[in-house]
């Protein structure tokens, strides 16, 4: 049997003090497979980073598995409930990634490989979270980035994570379809940005205030798509709320943003 190298058996004693600080609450078999697929020895070290910088204290559950990553629960060293979500490194979901970088001078020159542009799509998706943030567009407040992971506000409770919105029977669907259609003009005229992606799925409920989610596809408004994805961000926001019998408005709605 080949003998262990230093630096192997320091990764292994890495490993196990935070195996360790987890203390993972639910240890059902679709727990531990969900773990298995996304921590590799690359991610199991980007995470060891996350503690040994302070970021987080404590992983505590697997929130949802999509198809570009997973998002697990965590915990601040005060306590904070946080959300890491890591973007699979391994998986083939990736091959219409490249349209929604290609064209974003911040991410210029970040695509030379599947990998780099793995962590370009997590770097954009917490600058988007940023600038939106920064406009007052109600979304996960961005803590910090590490390659193919980010770190954010968890949005949800002790309880458990807030529910998508297809999930909820809303109490005021008139004033939640409102503050969508103005979250999408505020990103459009002072952010810059188009979602590109909004629907009933990239939108969670905590309690009556709906919060976008899922914005690594976002783009500026000099994307060459941005037009197209404003049009139906906009379309998809009109179909979902016809179940609650409003009727909107598509091409006035995009007057209005577009003026």
């Amino acid at each position: 049997m080949p003998r262990k190298t230093t630096d192997d058996s320091s990764f292994h004693n890495k490993f196990e003090r935070v195996i360790d600080g987890w203390r993972i609450r639910n240890k059902d078999s679709n727990d531990r497979k969900t773990f298995g697929e996304v921590f590799d020895r690359e991610n199991l070290m980007r995470v060891y980073k996350l503690f040994s910088d302070g970021v987080i204290d404590r992983l505590e559950y697997p929130v949802s598995t999509g198809k570009e990553g997973n998002v697990f629960c965590a915990r601040s060293g005060d306590g904070e409930l946080l959300a890491v979500k890591i973007f699979r490194t391994s998986t083939a979901t990736y091959k219409d990634m490249a349209k929604y970088v290609e064209g974003d001078p911040r991410f210029k020159g970040l695509m030379t490989n599947r990998r780099k542009l793995i962590n370009a799509w997590a770097l954009k998706e917490y600058r988007n979270l940023e600038r939106m943030h920064e406009h007052k567009v109600r979304v996960p407040k961005p803590v910090t980035y590490n390659k193919n992971m980010v770190v954010m506000e968890f949005i949800g409770s002790e309880e458990g994570p807030a529910p998508m919105m297809r999930n909820v029977a809303l109490e005021d669907p008139e004033e939640v379809s409102r503050t969508l259609m103005d979250y999408v003009k505020v990103l459009y005229t002072k952010a810059l940005l188009v979602h590109g992606d909004l629907s009933e799925y990239n939108v969670l409920m905590k309690g009556d205030e709906p919060v976008v989610i899922d914005v690594g596809q976002s783009v500026l408004l000099k994307h060459p798509l941005a037009e197209e994805m404003l049009d139906r961000d906009v379309a998809n926001v009109a179909r979902y709320f016809r179940k609650y019998g409003l009727s909107i408005d598509v091409a006035e709605e995009l007057r209005e943003i577009r003026k």
